[in-house]
């Protein structure tokens, strides 16, 4: 599962708003800062929403490997 930091990174590394990540999932800016801010849970649709707009960006996510998770841009 893509965990709120690092959606916070991918959007940095895309350069990306809320507003047009919001737009680019099909979901409300409200569910992009909630989820960002941990405030609530959200569904597992918007999860899977969030999480292939930002790969269909370019983003790889990278998960717990005695490291840490992290997001890095896909090579074009």
């Amino acid at each position: 599962m893509m965990t709120p930091a690092q959606c916070r990174a991918a959007r940095g590394l895309l350069q990306w708003t809320q507003a047009y990540l919001a737009e680019t999932a099909g979901l409300g800016v409200s569910t992009i800062a909630d989820f960002e801010l941990d405030r609530r849970e959200i569904s597992d649709a918007a999860h899977t929403a969030i999480k292939r707009a930002l790969e269909v960006g370019g983003v790889i996510f990278v998960y717990e490997n005695g490291q840490g998770e992290g997001v890095r841009r896909r090579k074009k």
